[in-house]
């Protein structure tokens, strides 16, 4: 009988175009984990994704799920994955969960992470995972405008590739802004994130703190519901999927631990 799997998941996205599986490559997270699940099974396995994390995004906590008719145990399925997927794939946890649990539709909270330096020059063997911006930008005011974007509101204006037939409103739970010297790592928390979101968002913030757009903007920004009026998105390879959250009671008996997976 098949059991359902959850797999946690960290990869360096730097060379891969994106999560989800394409038909003009193969070169894709999802695309590398379901030819490695092939080959242990002899059948075509579907991953199912949390979400999408676009080229170049990373992840420390990516979950997907996949169903699987086989009599290995999570440990053996975990260390056949991390035996034969790429370095840049890494499985932390596989663990049997409820059949009926998908990644995506049961994910409660989502936490995103975006790292920039703002030094003269950034150290090279940071190129691949932090924003070189290369100058100083006012945290306080940044910290400000990010507040107004704490709770439920249409983010028309914080996305691309809207679709008409699809809802723009997303809840934010926090955004925290924090310097580690002339690093700075902003957090942002939510129950869910359209394309492109963190990045523009982050862009914007960026402006604020350079000063080429006022903090009190925020609220006219939200309301305008348009990709135009907000600021740039801010390069991939600055982010990272750290954390999907989901309820701690729906995996009760399975064994998915605290410490593992991530629960509210």
């Amino acid at each position: 009988m098949a059991k359902n799997i959850a797999l946690l998941i960290e990869y360096d996205g730097s060379r891969y175009d994106g999560w989800q599986r394409q038909a003009g490559t193969d070169n894709t997270i999802q695309g590398k984990l379901e030819r490695v699940l092939e080959k242990m099974t002899g059948v075509f396995q579907e991953v199912d994704g949390s979400g999408r994390t676009d080229a170049g995004v990373h992840a420390r906590g990516q979950t997907a799920n996949v169903r699987l008719n086989t009599d290995m145990t999570e440990e053996e399925i975990c260390r056949y994955l991390n035996t034969y997927l790429p370095e840049d794939i890494r499985v932390l946890k596989a663990a049997a969960v409820p059949e009926r649990f998908h990644s995506r539709l049961w994910a409660r909270e989502k936490t995103y992470t975006y790292w920039l330096d703002m030094s003269e020059k950034s150290p090279v063997f940071r190129r691949k995972y932090v924003y070189a911006l290369g100058e100083s930008l006012n945290v306080e005011h940044m910290d400000r405008a990010a507040q107004f974007l704490v709770g439920t509101h249409d983010f028309g204006s914080f996305c691309t590739g809207k679709s008409k037939k699809k809802s723009t409103v997303r809840t934010l739970k926090s955004i925290e802004i924090l310097a580690h010297g002339t690093l700075l790592e902003i957090r942002v928390n939510g129950d869910g994130f359209l394309h492109n979101m963190v990045r523009i968002i982050t862009g914007t913030l960026i402006e604020v703190g350079q000063g080429k757009r006022d903090a009190g903007s925020m609220e006219n920004l939200l309301a305008a519901c348009d990709r135009r009026r907000a600021g740039f998105t801010a390069p991939a390879r600055g982010l990272f999927l750290t954390k999907v959250m989901y309820d701690k009671e729906i995996f009760a008996g399975y064994g998915a631990g605290e410490g593992q997976f991530y629960f509210l």
